[in-house]
């Protein structure tokens, strides 16, 4: 069983966000238990799983996403990983399609390499923290929004750019209260750096204490600073001491989040899980 690291959301090796991707020769998935302590051993905060599908119907690939502790229902960053890895051994071209638990998600690979994926937008609506969530955060928030069952985070926007960037949470508080987890965002200090807004994602309640680059979170954080800024198509900067850029163009109840990725291991499962 082939792995193979990717960084995605980054046209550099050692930065956005790094996912494990394995592509399986059988038409089936292994048992979750094995799926779950393969990503458990990889200990990054997706490993994808994919195998082909009959030719013909709704989807090229199955796919599915683990953390370290736990299938989530959508997963960007390791799309992208997937979508490069496929493209780079010559197994998909043009547009590939994923059937998951989010639905048919489609991923195009550009000339650039660059890596465009077709995602539905997240329904916001207005929410509020659970008790202690600000104070394990340190922040006041602006306002709060609920993402949808896909996504399934709370958004909270923050005063600002140094607010975001300086956040260093109680991870052990924010993991007993729910969900899956807190995107945190605020508008660019300097929109001349090449960046509109910026996002910071913890998950400590599925065992990532922080995401480097998420992009289901770009499915929320498009409509919500779309509508602040009056743009479709924006750029988000994500991440603390690790960082990526993600393209976002929203198009009504689809986005697109376009990044870059870079393989940078690839190696062989050498025990039976």
């Amino acid at each position: 069983m082939r792995i193979r690291i990717v960084d995605a959301f980054t046209d550099r090796p050692f930065a956005g966000n790094p996912a494990a991707v394995l592509l399986l020769d059988e038409e089936r998935f292994p048992a979750d238990a094995v799926l779950q302590r393969i990503a458990a051993e990889m200990n990054l905060s997706e490993t994808a799983f994919a195998h082909p599908l009959p030719a013909g119907g709704t989807a090229d690939w199955a796919l599915r996403w683990f953390t370290p502790a736990t299938e989530v229902r959508m997963c960007g960053h390791a799309t992208l990983a997937t979508a490069h890895v496929l493209h780079g051994r010559g197994r998909a071209t043009g547009t590939v399609r994923f059937a998951t638990l989010s639905g048919v998600l489609g991923a195009r690979v550009s000339e650039d390499g660059s890596v465009g994926l077709d995602f539905p937008t997240a329904p916001l609506t207005a929410a509020e923290l659970p008790r202690g969530a600000a104070r394990a955060l340190g922040l006041t928030p602006l306002s709060v929004h609920d993402t949808g069952p896909d996504v399934g985070d709370l958004l909270v926007e923050a005063a600002d750019e140094k607010t975001v960037r300086a956040l260093a949470p109680d991870v052990t508080a924010l993991a007993g209260l729910g969900g899956r987890g807190f995107i945190v965002t605020a508008p660019a200090e300097d929109p001349s750096r090449g960046y509109d807004f910026v996002s910071r994602c913890f998950f400590p309640a599925v065992g990532v204490d922080e995401d480097p680059v998420t992009g289901s979170a770009h499915t929320a954080l498009a409509p919500f600073w779309s509508a602040r800024l009056g743009r479709e198509s924006l750029t988000g900067h994500q991440g603390g001491s690790r960082t990526g850029l993600v393209h976002t163009t929203l198009r009504g109840e689809r986005t697109l989040l376009t990044g870059h990725a870079v393989t940078v291991l690839d190696g062989e499962l050498c025990v039976q899980p």
